[in-house]
């Protein structure tokens, strides 16, 4: 059976959640991601294949650049229920930081897998 997923944040008009660690969590995160307009996964590059991370420093702005969310992960995934609209996630690891712009509406689910080199 999979592990519950911990209670969600606010922010604003933000829901988010985030964890993933351990098989059973991260079973119960990847099943969820469905039902977020955004789910967010965080990795860094290794010699076997990509490894999760957490304690990722996670922004999320409007295109204006105005702050709504800025967070810390508490694992390599993190869903957020977010109203339609086009925002800029940052995300950094290690002194790098990478930016996406994501649409979100209606029917527009988005999936941005961050992941670091080693």
């Amino acid at each position: 059976m999979n592990a519950p997923l911990p209670p969600a944040q606010h922010k604003g008009d933000i829901a988010y959640l985030s964890g993933g660690i351990g098989s059973d969590q991260s079973a119960a995160f990847k099943s969820a991601m469905h039902r977020y307009p955004l789910s967010l996964e965080f990795a860094r590059q290794s010699a076997g294949g990509n490894e999760y991370l957490a304690d990722v420093p996670v922004k999320i702005a409007d295109t204006h650049g105005t702050p709504l969310l800025s967070t810390r992960t508490r694992g390599p995934f993190m869903l957020v229920s977010i109203p339609d609209g086009r925002y800029v996630i940052t995300a950094s690891h290690g002194g790098n930081t990478e930016r996406r712009t994501v649409d979100i509406g209606n029917t527009t689910r988005a999936h941005e897998t961050f992941v670091w080199p080693m």
